[in-house]
């Protein structure tokens, strides 16, 4: 199959040097970044009707910079202020210094993990055992975060402030991709809602994560290529391996 035209459901990357437009001066195809999903924030009614109280609660978990938005977004509009007294657990250095946009940033107050994931706090959970926790998340989340904070004995709940939806496309919008990349689920929910003749269309499409894989195959599409894996740990080296071989293939 002739490779000229990829959609990848990401944003453009901001960096020059990033590997998407390297591979694309290198195989002579067009990449076209457009996001399938957004996130949207929930309003205030719809949060009330979690019937969360955040000032019950001592210490806060952010996973992600939207989440933050979100969450003194949401506190603005309920008109409720963060007490001093306040913790702030995130999980990337990058997300705990976001907050400052938010908060006066004391290091006292503020602890960042060690992998990105919940785990990584794991050693200052321990330290602050006694404190409330309140996870702030979206409609789909992982469910063993739970998990981990239900093993290491915390006082623990979770609060949906904002939601992952399909982002539509308009009627005019160029639908004659050759490829698509997809990162999750979501992402292949809202192909087959924006795409309803994709399984007749001759696209080949590769994934990042098993979630997306598994979504792919479940609706029934077949899967060109996926990352990771040993011999591809990203997207973009799973991309190039396969426009590698498409090459070497077409060229028989």
């Amino acid at each position: 199959m002739d490779i000229k035209k990829i959609l990848v459901s990401q944003p453009k990357p901001s960096d020059p040097k990033s590997a998407y437009y390297r591979i694309a001066e290198q195989y002579g195809v067009e990449l076209v970044f457009r996001p399938f999903i957004k996130v949207e924030g929930l309003s205030a009614k719809e949060f009330r009707q979690q019937k969360v109280n955040i000032l019950d609660y001592t210490a806060i978990i952010f996973t992600a910079r939207g989440a933050i938005n979100h969450f003194f977004r949401l506190c603005e509009e309920l008109r409720i202020s963060m007490p001093e007294t306040m913790k702030y657990f995130c999980t990337t250095e990058q997300i705990a210094y976001y907050l400052q946009h938010f908060i006066t940033y004391r290091k006292r107050k503020v602890f960042k993990g060690t992998n990105g994931k919940l785990d990584g706090l794991s050693s200052y959970f321990t330290r602050h055992n006694t404190e409330k926790f309140l996870q702030i998340v979206s409609d789909v989340h992982k469910e063993e975060d739970s998990q981990i904070l239900d093993e290491l004995g915390l006082q623990h709940s979770k609060a949906v402030m904002y939601r992952t939806v399909s982002n539509d496309f308009k009627p005019d919008e160029p639908r004659d991709y050759d490829a698509m990349l997809f990162f999750s689920p979501a992402g292949i929910d809202s192909l087959l809602k924006n795409f309803p003749d994709i399984h007749e269309r001759n696209v080949c499409i590769g994934t990042l994560g098993a979630p997306a894989a598994k979504a792919v195959v479940k609706a029934g599409l077949e899967l060109s290529f996926q990352a990771p894996t040993p011999e591809t740990p990203s997207m973009t080296a799973a991309l190039e391996r396969f426009l590698k071989e498409n090459k070497a293939n077409s060229g028989k």
